[in-house]
Formats: structure tokens, sequence, C-alpha cells
């Protein structure tokens, strides 16, 4: 089934933020070895899995709210602010992001979280962490402190202007 995606309009059933078309674009510019050579039929199945990965991780960190009750995925949404500046008079200037819209940056957020699902699961299953092994004479311990799931702080990184609490304080100065 070919993949659904988002353009800003409310697509109905709309599965992805990006296209397999424009994910390839954005992965062979940077020359992701593992995308290139995937199956369309795979690249379709990683965007599935990458937009499931943003719904459940971003919902609730998101800036806004999103356009209609009945759209499929959080983008597009109303009342998104990026781009804060600070003038000499120390009045906060944003850009609200139009609301039929879908961010360069969340489709490339999109396109990387979709590489990572290829290699592997996206919501790996937590255990214990171990904070002790001993093989023989070899021992090995971990850090009890250590996150036991996975981050993807780059990505993070591309999507926290979107983010609430990145935003926190512009909000209050467009306020005031």
């Amino acid at each position: 089934m070919a993949l659904i995606v988002e353009d800003g309009s409310i697509v109905a059933g709309a599965e992805s933020y990006i296209s397999v078309a424009d994910a390839n674009t954005y992965h062979n510019n940077r020359d992701n070895a593992i995308w290139s050579e995937s199956e369309t039929s795979a690249k379709e199945a990683a965007l599935r899995k990458a937009t499931d990965y943003m719904l459940q991780v971003c919902r609730t960190r998101w800036q806004g709210w999103k356009v209609a009750e009945t759209q499929a995925l959080d983008w597009p949404r109303n009342s998104v602010y990026v781009d804060q500046t600070i003038n000499y008079n120390n009045q906060v200037t944003a850009h609200l992001i139009p609301n039929n819209v879908v961010p360069l940056e969340v489709k490339k957020a999109c396109a990387e979280y979709a590489l990572k699902a290829l290699s592997g699961d996206l919501f790996a299953d937590l255990t214990q962490n171990i904070t002790r092994e001993q093989v023989d004479k070899i021992s090995v311990d971990y850090d009890k402190y250590s996150p036991q799931s996975v981050r993807y702080v780059a990505i993070e990184a591309m999507l926290a202007p979107f983010f609430q609490a990145i935003n926190s304080q512009l909000m209050r100065g467009l306020t005031r």
C-alpha cells in the first residue's frame, strides 16, 4: 500500500510527515548508504515507524494544538512560534508557523528516525540494568545511572524549536 503523506492540508489517513522521494533526496545528500540500498517497501515501513515514534514521543511536547481534531498526525498545528529574537529594548519577536504546513525540520526528523528504524526498533524493550557481570576472570561493572533507553539527541535538537519548554519564555514575552 502506498505511503500517505501529510502535506499540511490535513490529509485523511496520513501515515508520514515526509514522502519516500523527499526522504531519498535528504539521505542521498547525506550519503546514507543504508537508506539508498533499501527497497521502497522497507523505506515506507521505516517512515511509518518513524512517524509513529514521533507521535508517541513528541505529542505532549509540541507547541500549539492540532488544526483539526480529526487529523491523523500532530502536524499541521496552530499557534507555533519559532525563531525567537530579543531586540535592544528587550522586546521578543517570533515567526508564526503557518497552520497549513509541516515544517522542514519535522520532515527531516522523520527521515532521520526512519533511518534509525531501518537498523532496529525505535521503541526497544527495556530490561534491568546489569551492575556487575563476571565471566571467568573478566568482570564488567555497568553504570547504574546510565539511561536504559536510547535517546536520539541530534534529532531532538532538530525538533527543539517546536517544543513547548523551549519556547515558554518566548510565549511569556509575546503576551507582555
